[in-house]
């Protein structure tokens, strides 16, 4: 067996970011009365609140600014859209949120059952992720999938960020594999196989959405049950 120690991606690879994000954001437009404070398109905010939580965390990883920013600027950002300047709502927002997230439990198609299908096979399994230490975890436990995964690093425990080589470092200390035997599977070029080839191991590409990546993973697969055809 090539691989001893496959190192999973969390969010948008197995546990379905969009969809669970999608249906927090509804509960709090619906609960937090959105709509009446001059929010007056769901689906625009939704849209809005994507593209400004990509742009932080990018900025997040680059170090530019800290978790709690993160947190609640995203939602601050989103409002200004729609011309509403309320601080103390979108930091309520940013609490709300990560309090509901975590409790979703969409993942996408066939999770469990690769997840099964590599497991039977002696495969150790563990997740890279650049999430926060407590959501992560609360997302696993609610999801049913926690079981499945020996080490869970995540960039708050390792005071690092993939693509950085210091959280794949990590990883491997905190599993005992060598780079030989491991591969990284997850959906981002830029943050899941970038840091695997900074990092000097193979890479799978989990292309979801069907994008033509600018530089070339080892693997690249459409669905997790193509997983099946390489492991």
């Amino acid at each position: 067996m090539q691989y001893r120690h496959l190192f999973f991606d969390l969010d948008h690879t197995l546990w379905d970011f969009e969809a669970n994000s999608r249906l927090t954001l509804q509960e709090i437009y619906e609960t937090l009365s959105l709509k009446e404070k001059g929010v007056y398109d769901f689906d625009l905010f939704h849209k809005n609140y994507l593209l400004h939580n990509d742009k932080l965390w990018e900025r997040y990883r680059k170090g530019f600014i800290k978790t709690e920013e993160l947190r609640w600027k995203r939602m601050w950002l989103t409002l200004l859209d729609f011309k509403i300047g309320d601080e103390e709502l979108a930091r309520k927002m940013g609490v709300v949120f990560l309090d509901l997230l975590p409790s979703r439990k969409i993942l996408f198609p066939y999770t469990k059952e690769i997840l099964d299908y590599l497991t039977e096979k002696k495969y150790s399994l563990h997740l890279i992720t650049n999430g926060f230490e407590k959501t992560q975890h609360q997302k696993l436990q609610n999801s049913d999938i926690d079981g499945y995964f020996q080490e869970v690093i995540t960039s708050e425990g390792s005071n690092s960020l993939k693509p950085n080589k210091e959280i794949f470092e990590y990883a491997f200390s905190k599993t005992g594999a060598e780079k030989k035997e491991s591969i990284m599977i997850g959906d981002s070029i830029d943050v899941d196989i970038q840091g695997a080839i900074n990092v000097g191991i193979d890479q799978v590409y989990v292309n979801h959405l069907n994008i033509e990546p600018a530089i070339s993973p080892t693997y690249t697969v459409r669905s997790l049950k193509e997983l099946e055809t390489i492991f």
